[in-house]
């Protein structure tokens, strides 16, 4: 019988980057000294794919400079305590109460902000018709009404975030919710499984949108990726 533990790995396995690990040029795997266990993913698209809803330049220096410092400080966090090195990055978050005092704060902040943009990266794509399907739609049907209200439930509570934070549809206790977390605070590390989130710090939309949180919210709504979304949410079901 699978275990919600083995199926939170496998899901973290399936979906690439959410689980950094890294090979060295003698195909051995990295030891706990390495100092670049994670690496920055690949955003999977051009950095105009998105447009006209996120610009190619925003995309540039959110994944590039924003996700790339994330990805190095958590590295450096790492370099300090390597009896922790050889952890997966959803290991990590999920488990963050239980890593040493002096990179608590440090695997909270950057690993979280590494986590939670790579899920980022994936759950966006431009497509037609863009709604979940299958047992994902019903899913949503069955515990916010109706897709419709999904969404306006999700860009309301995007919006009531105080300060930078995320907004999530997340799995947990076999219910689907929507929950915001300040900072990169994720989910994970509550118990629940992120299906999807979208990032409301500033620098996520400042050069488009400038102060306008909500054009940029509707924007990413749009272009959510529900086929992404649903091989999540499928994986947990089984």
């Amino acid at each position: 019988m699978i275990t919600r533990r083995d199926a939170l790995k496998s899901i973290a396995l399936s979906t690439g980057a959410l689980a950094v690990s890294v090979v060295s040029s003698n195909g051995q795997a990295p030891s706990a000294t390495t100092k670049e266990v994670h690496k920055l993913p690949a955003l999977g698209y051009d950095y105009d794919a998105l447009e006209p809803f996120i610009d190619a330049e925003t995309m540039k220096l959110h994944h590039d400079k924003h996700h790339a410092a994330y990805v190095a400080k958590l590295n450096q966090a790492l370099e300090k305590e390597p009896s922790i090195a050889a952890r997966s990055l959803e290991e990590l978050i999920r488990d963050v109460n239980s890593v040493p005092d002096s990179v608590k704060n440090d695997i909270r902040n950057h690993g979280g902000g590494h986590y939670n943009h790579t899920l980022f990266w994936q759950s966006l794509r431009k497509k037609e018709g863009n709604a979940p399907t299958g047992d994902l739609a019903k899913a949503i049907d069955k515990n916010f009404g109706s897709f419709t209200a999904f969404e306006e439930q999700m860009h309301a509570a995007a919006m009531k975030v105080f300060g930078s934070g995320w907004t999530w549809l997340v799995a947990r206790e076999k219910k689907l919710v929507i929950e915001s977390t300040p900072n990169q605070d994720c989910p994970l590390s509550t118990g629940g499984l992120p299906l999807l989130g979208i990032d409301v710090w500033e620098h996520a939309y400042y050069l488009k949108y400038q102060n306008r949180r909500a054009d940029y919210v509707k924007a990413v709504q749009q272009i959510l990726n529900w086929d992404f979304v649903a091989s999540r949410f499928a994986q947990l079901k089984a």
